[in-house]
This record gives structure tokens, C-alpha cells and sequence, in this order.
């Protein structure tokens, strides 16, 4: 067959590449590593695309102990990846997140989910109406029963600059990455084998890893397996307020259907689109109607300062949108040996990549978690249909 390696990545963005790095740093020099990825650019990755932030306001203990440790190497990024990564700061902006909730059942349910952060360890704020128009009085807080903010350890950072730490450091050590696509998997038994590549090659494994965004699904298929991950377009818009005036914004997630961060002296918003459905993955173009339609009344009723706003530039980016329930399916896969899945972030995988490339790292190479248990979010609920549910999407 040719080549051969002993572990082959099936994409090289985020996901991909910090699974790479962890293999080096916990079995430095052991393995042979192959990252194949189809797009050297990562234009279209949902890496590239994201509105790079991370928060620890998640609803299941799980994804909170993720994005603890997300922020710690956020933080230290230098400290882990050494001067093979080659970047000295991700350029984190501490500015928090805040989540409005409209109904009393919205109330209580974000009060219950603030036990469970705090509980982790998160610094979550819960703050009634007074108390939210004293710390942002920016707000028309007119239908609001409650707010839930992060004032530490949530904020936004330079996420190619994470990915390319990550990639830097994992071909310092040896990986190699081929510009390439993974078309499918060869299964002999309980193993697979190999990888069949859009140019026609194979290249023989010891371990395949599916890392592949919002293509995963249509990898698993070439074994016949399903796979309930597909693209969800997103439009972002990057706007000007002149008449803003909202020093110290946080990222605001309204339950009215939109969010918002400051990006420099600009604005980025978005909302979910009303008729959310599967994407085509190759429909980068943005919908420009959203804005006018959906985010800017609903801007301009909770911000009266937003009432002159410019779109400078729009861009679409595509979740890897887990239908069964929006959170990640990682781990090995059932009724095979060696193929393993980092799929379904279903928008919050950027946050979520230093602690799962470990995780699927330890797997890899010690056969169980060393670190933090990742067994809630593994594929075996995908083949029974049991939902582990995350409810704080954005």
C-alpha cells in the first residue's frame, strides 16, 4: 500500500491540528503522525469563521470542565505549546458574557444552571433587573426577568492564531500535514485499515481520527454509518453604532434572539436564522437580509445607542451542528478498534479544542481518559438515540 502512519487525521483546523500537538506532547517521538487536510487556507473552517470566544455558561458540568481548562491554555498559550508553537499571546479580551432571560421559566432555569458553573468553578453573576441597569446602563432591559454574566474567565481571542500554535508546534515535532482530502475509510474487520484520498492514494493506519467540521458525516457514510452532524449557516455581521456608547460591553446573548461583542471600535452580531435547516457545505454566502430583518429591530429594542448602525461587511461561517443534542460526539467508535470522532461542536469547538485533542490524545495513546472524563459525550448515544442535552447554544 505504500505509506503508512501510525495515526491519520481526517482534517487540519482546530480540532485536528491540537489533536496532533497532544499526540507529540504525551508520546513525544513514539508515533508517526499524517494531518490531511483539504483546504491549506482554512478559509471556509468553521476555525477560521468563528467569532472566536469562549465563556464558561454551559448547562452540563462537562463542557464547563472543557472550557476551564480551554481558558487556562487560552491564557498560557506560550506556557503549553513552548517556542515550537510560536506564538506568544492569543490576544484574550476578558470582556465576559452576559445571557438575558425573558420569562420567569427562562429565570429559573439560568439560575440552575449558574449552581452547576459555580459549582466548576465559574465566576457566573446572576443579576436581576436593577442590578443589570446599574452595571450596563446601555440596556433597555424592558422584558428582561434576569441576567447571567461571567465577569472573569469568558471573553474573546485570536483564534487562528490558536490554530496556528497548534499546527506550528505539531510540525516542529514531526507531524506531517498533506494537502489532501479524506473520501473514505477502509474497514478489514473491527480496523480500519486505511484512508482513500481525493487524489487517489491511500495511505495505511494504525489509528483514523474523523476531524472533519461539517463534512464528518459524510466521511462515517463511506462505512455505511450515520452520523446526525451537519452545516448550519451563520451570517455575521461586522456593523458601526457612532451613537454607541457601551464601554466594557460584554458578549450579550439576548433572548430575544440575537448576540453582540464589541470587535475594536466596531460591533459583531448575528442571530439564528428563522428557518434553520442544514446548509449546503459549499454556501458561503452570506444572508445579507438578516440584518435589517431580524438583528437590527431587536439591537435597537434592547440598545436605544444602536439606533444609526452601518453594516461595514457580512460573512457566513457553517456550524458542525449535532442534531441529536448540539453537543460534541468524541471517543471511539462503536464496533470499531481504532477510529475515533471530534465532531458536532455545534459551534462552541474552538473553545472546546485544547482540552478534547487531549482528551482523544489519552485515549489514543493510554486506551481511557487520564485527564478529564469525556465518556458523557461519547458516539455510543448517537446509535441508541439518547440525547445529552446542552442548552446554552449560541
Amino acid at each position: 500500500m505504500g505509506e503508512s502512519y501510525d495515526v491519520v487525521i481526517a482534517g487540519g483546523a482546530v480540532m485536528g491540528s491540537s489533536l496532533a500537538f497532544w499526540l507529540t506532547e504525551l508520546a513525544p517521538g513514539k508515533l508517526k503522525i499524517l494531518v490531511i487536510e483539504r483546504d491549506r487556507s482554512y478559509a471556509r473552517s468553521s476555525t477560521a469563521l468563528s467569532v472566536a470566544s469562549i465563556r464558561q455558561q454551559f448547562s452540563n458540568p462537562i463542557n464547563v470542565r472543557i472550557s476551564r481548562f480551554g481558558i487556562d491554555f487560552v491564557r498560557n498559550v506560550k506556557d503549553w505549546l513552548g517556542q515550537d508553537g510560536g506564538v506568544a499571546d492569543l490576544g484574550f479580551h476578558e470582556g465576559g458574557y452576559l445571557f438575558l432571560a425573558g420569562t420567569p421559566t427562562q429565570a429559573r432555569a439560568m439560575a440552575e444552571v449558574a449552581e452547576i458553573q459555580r459549582a466548576e468553578g465559574a465566576g457566573t453573576l446572576l443579576l436581576a433587573p436593577e442590578a443589570l441597569a446599574e452595571r450596563f446602563p446601555w440596556l433597555d432591559l424592558a422584558g428582561v426577568a434576569l441576567g447571567s454574566f461571567g465577569p472573569r474567565d469568558e471573553g474573546w481571542f485570536d483564534n487562528m492564531g490558536l490554530l496556528g500554535g497548534f499546527r506550528r508546534a505539531a510540525r516542529a515535532r514531526g507531524v506531517d500535514y498533506l494537502d489532501d482530502e479524506v473520501t473514505g475509510l477502509v474497514r478489514e474487520g473491527d480496523r480500519i485499515t486505511a484512508v482513500a484520498l481525493a487524489s487517489g492514494r491511500r495511505v495505511a493506519c494504525g489509528h483514523a481520527v474523523n476531524a472533519c467540521g461539517t463534512r464528518a458525516a459524510a466521511l462515517l457514510r463511506s462505512l455505511g454509518e450515520d452520523l446526525p452532524v451537519e452545516p448550519r449557516k451563520r451570517t455575521v455581521f461586522l456593523i458601526d453604532a457612532p451613537n454607541a456608547q457601551a464601554p466594557g460591553a460584554p458578549l450579550l446573548v439576548d433572548h430575544t434572539g440575537f448576540y453582540l461583542r464589541p470587535e475594536g471600535r466596531h460591533w459583531i452580531a448575528a442571530t439564528v436564522p428563522e428557518r434553520d435547516g442544514p446548509a449546503d457545505p459549499d454556501d458561503f454566502d452570506p444572508n445579507l437580509d438578516e440584518f435589517e430583518d431580524l438583528v437590527w429591530p431587536r439591537l435597537y429594542a434592547r440598545a436605544p445607542g444602536f439606533d444609526a448602525v452601518k453594516v461595514i461587511r457580512a460573512w457566513a461561517g457553517h456550524y458542525a451542528y449535532n442534531r441529536l443534542d448540539q453537543n460534541a460526539v468524541l471517543g471511539r467508535w462503536p464496533g470499531t478498534g481504532n477510529l475515533y470522532l471530534m465532531n458536532g461542536f455545534s459551534g462552541h469547538g474552538l473553545q472546546q479544542a485544547p482540552a478534547v485533542g487531549r482528551g482523544i490524545a489519552e485515549l489514543i495513546i493510554h486506551g481511557g481518559y487520564r485527564t478529564l472524563d469525556l465518556s458523557p459525550l461519547g458516539p455510543e448515544r448517537i446509535l441508541t438515540g439518547t440525547p445529552f442535552l446542552e442548552r446554552a447554544i449560541v
